[in-house]
C-alpha cells in the first residue's frame, strides 16, 4: 500500500487571483484539488500518466513525483507559476525550474470540479486542521522549552555553585600548603643562622668534632697497647732478678797449704 502525503500551498500566479492547491501524494501518482474560493478544480495524475511523462523527462517516477510535490508543496522563488483557461472552464496549471542551466515548464491539465462547494470545504478542513495541529505543537514546543529553559538555569546555577566550592577548596588547600613551606623556610633559616652564629665564635662544625672525638679515641687506644706491651716486660725483668737471685748458697772453700 502506497504511502501517502498531504500538502496545501497558497499559490499567488504570475497572473490571475491567489489560489490553493492541495495535493495528495502517493509513490506513482498524484492527485490535485485547487480552489479560488468560489470554483473548484480537480487533476487525478495517474500512474500511467505519471509514467509517461517521466519517460519524455528521461526521469524516475519516484524523482518525478518527488520534484512535483516540492514545487506545488512549496511555493518555489524564481519559479514561474501560472493558472491559465484551457478552454472548456478547463485550467492549466504550470510551473517552471532549473535543470543543468536550462529552464524546463511542467504542465498538468485540471478539470472542473462537479461539485466545487466540496472542494472548496475540502481544502478549507485540511487548513483548520492542519492549523489545530500546528498550534498544538507549538504549544507543546513551547512547554518543552520552557521545561528545558528551567533546567537549563538550574544546571548553570549547580554548575557556579561546584566552581566557587572548587575555587574555596583550592584557595584553602593553596593556604594550607604556603602555611607548611613558610614554617619549613623559617626552620632552615633558624639552622642557618645557628650555623653562622657557631662558626662566628669559632667553634667547629658538628663534622669536625666528630672526627676529633675519633682521633682521641683512637689515641687512647694505642697508650692502653704500650702499657699492655710494658707489663710482659716487667715479669721478663722479675724473672731474671729471681734466676740470679735463685744460685745456690754455701760456704768458700779455701785450700790448705
Amino acid at each position: 500500500m502506497d504511502s501517502t502525503r498531504h500538502t496545501c500551498l497558497k499559490l499567488q500566479p504570475q497572473e490571475g487571483e491567489i489560489i490553493f492547491v492541495k495535493g495528495t501524494w502517493f509513490h506513482a501518482r498524484f492527485d490535485l484539488s485547487i480552489t479560488d474560493g468560489l470554483h473548484g478544480w480537480i487533476c487525478h495524475a495517474s500512474e500511467e500518466g505519471v509514467r509517461e511523462r517521466a519517460a519524455q523527462w528521461d526521469q524516475p517516477v519516484p524523482e518525478y513525483v518527488e520534484l512535483a510535490e516540492r514545487y506545488l508543496g512549496f511555493q518555489q522563488p524564481g519559479s514561474v507559476y501560472r493558472f491559465a483557461d484551457a478552454g472548456d472552464g478547463h485550467k492549466r496549471l504550470s510551473w517552471t525550474f532549473e535543470k543543468e542551466g536550462t529552464t524546463l515548464e511542467w504542465r498538468w491539465k485540471c478539470q472542473p470540479s462537479p461539485d466545487s462547494k466540496e472542494i472548496t470545504a475540502g481544502i478549507l478542513d485540511f487548513l483548520m486542521d492542519a492549523n489545530i495541529r500546528l498550534s498544538e505543537e507549538v504549544v507543546r514546543k513551547t512547554q518543552s522549552f520552557e521545561r528545558l529553559k528551567v533546567e537549563a538555569e538550574k544546571c548553570i546555577a549547580q554548575s557556579e555553585k561546584i566552581n566557587d566550592e572548587k575555587v574555596e577548596f583550592e584557595n584553602a588547600i593553596y593556604a594550607k600548603f604556603l602555611g607548611v613551606l613558610n614554617s619549613k623556610k623559617e626552620k632552615l633559616r633558624e639552622v642557618r643562622d645557628q650555623i653562622s652564629n657557631k662558626k662566628a665564635a669559632g667553634k667547629l662544625p658538628a663534622e669536625e668534632e666528630e672526627d676529633s672525638t675519633d682521633k682521641t679515641e683512637s689515641f687512647e687506644n694505642g697508650s692502653d697497647a704500650e702499657k699492655s706491651g710494658d707489663e710482659p716486660a716487667k715479669n721478663v725483668t722479675g724473672t731474671s732478678k729471681d734466676v740470679v737471685t735463685s744460685k745456690p748458697r754455701g760456704r768458700k772453700w779455701t785450700p790448705r797449704v
